[in-house]
C-alpha cells in the first residue's frame, strides 16, 4: 500500500522523534503530524485526515483510550496502540474503546512500518503476548448479556463458524480451508457479519466474538 499517512501521538518528543524516523526511512509512510496528548490528537486528525493514528496509553490532559474511543466514532482513522504496558486492563479496554492494533515499544523497529500498512490496509494486529493477555481477560468475565446473545442471533451458523474461527485467529485462508470454501467466500461471510453486527474491522469481531460467548478462551473453532 503506498501513502499511508500517519499521526503520531506520545507525550515524549524523544519517543514521536524516533518513530518518525523509522516511519518515513519505509518510503510508503508520511508522519503527517505529531501530538503530545490525546486532545492535541483529536485536533490533529480534524485538521490532517490521517490514515492510521500511532496512539500511547499513558498520556496528559487525555490518555489515549479516551482519545480512541473518540476516534472510534468516525469511519477513519484507524488506531494502532503502541505502549510499554501490557497490562490486561490496557490491552482489554484499548480493543474495546476501538483500536484496531496494539503493540509493545519493546517491538523490533523493523516490525513498525509493515504494522501500521496492516492497519491501514484494514487488517487487525495484536502481539503474541497482547492475544494472550486478551485471551486471559475473557476468561475472568463475567456473564455474557442477552443483548449481545440476541445481536449473535442474528448470525446464519456459518457466519457463526466463520466468527468463531476468526476469533481463533484464523486467517482468511485458513478459514476458508477449514470450512472447505472459497477466500471469496470466507470475504462475504465477513462483510455480512461486520454489517448485520455493526462492527468496524476484524478486531471488534473478536471482541464482540467472545463477549457474546460465541467462543471460550479454551475452546477450539468449529470442527474441519
Amino acid at each position: 500500500m503506498a501513502g499511508v499517512s500517519v499521526l503520531l501521538v506520545d507525550d515524549q518528543a524523544l519517543v514521536r522523534r524516533g518513530f518518525r524516523l523509522i516511519l518515513e526511512a519505509a518510503g510508503d509512510i508520511a508522519v503527517v503530524g505529531e501530538a503530545a496528548d490525546g486532545r492535541a490528537a483529536l485536533d490533529a486528525v480534524e485538521r490532517l485526515d490521517p490514515d492510521v493514528v500511532l496512539m500511547d496509553i499513558r498520556m496528559p490532559t487525555m490518555d489515549g483510550l479516551a482519545a480512541t474511543r473518540r476516534l472510534a466514532r468516525r469511519q477513519r482513522p484507524r488506531v494502532l496502540v503502541l505502549t510499554t504496558y501490557d497490562l490486561d486492563e490496557y490491552v482489554y479496554e484499548a480493543l474495546r474503546a476501538g483500536a484496531s492494533g496494539f503493540l509493545l515499544k519493546d517491538t523490533p523497529p523493523e516490525q513498525l512500518a509493515p504494522a501500521v500498512r496492516t492497519i491501514a490496509a484494514g487488517d487487525a494486529l495484536l502481539a503474541p503476548s497482547v492475544t494472550r493477555r486478551l485471551i486471559e481477560e475473557f476468561a475472568r468475565q463475567p456473564a455474557r448479556s442477552t443483548a449481545l446473545s440476541r445481536d449473535a442471533a442474528r448470525l446464519t451458523e456459518r457466519e457463526r463458524d466463520v466468527l468463531r474461527l476468526l476469533a481463533r485467529g484464523r486467517s482468511n485462508t485458513e478459514i476458508a480451508t477449514g470450512l472447505r470454501v472459497s477466500e471469496t467466500t470466507v470475504k462475504t461471510h465477513l462483510s455480512n457479519i461486520f454489517g448485520k453486527l455493526a462492527l468496524r474491522d476484524r478486531v471488534q469481531a473478536v471482541v464482540f466474538a467472545y463477549e457474546a460467548g460465541l467462543v471460550q478462551p479454551s475452546q477450539p473453532g468449529p470442527a474441519t
